[in-house]
């Protein structure tokens, strides 16, 4: 059974940094994304970034380029999303999320981790 924990999310005023951690169990397979997700109230959810995790390939949506870094911890089954330079229209629940690489759909899904920025 797969299992996505994220973490790290909190209030932070605009212009600072946060980091969002997601801890991953039960993954019996190999060669899959990683990615970040948000939702705002309101909107739809908005992919944020991904990273193949065999190789660290690394996917950006074009609101958070430049701002945001997705990284991978191989050891630790753990996926970061370093947030810099954040602005009060990131306000979202984030969601961690993994597909198969030749899948179109993410089908395992976190609870999420609010992250509120204010201005």
């Amino acid at each position: 059974q797969v299992q996505l924990v994220e973490s790290g999310g909190r209030l932070v005023q605009a212009g600072n940094s946060l980091t969002l951690s997601c801890v991953a169990s039960g993954l019996t397979f190999t060669n899959y994304y990683m990615g970040w997700f948000r939702q705002a109230p309101g909107k739809e959810r908005e992919f944020v970034s991904s990273i193949v995790w065999s190789d660290g390939t690394m996917y950006y949506g074009d609101s958070v380029k430049g701002r945001f870094t997705i990284s991978r911890d191989v050891d630790k089954n753990t996926v970061y999303l370093q947030m810099n330079s954040l602005k009060p229209e990131d306000t979202a629940v984030y969601y961690c999320a993994v597909r198969r690489r030749y899948e179109s759909e993410y089908k395992y899904w976190g609870q999420g981790t609010q992250v509120t920025v204010s201005s």
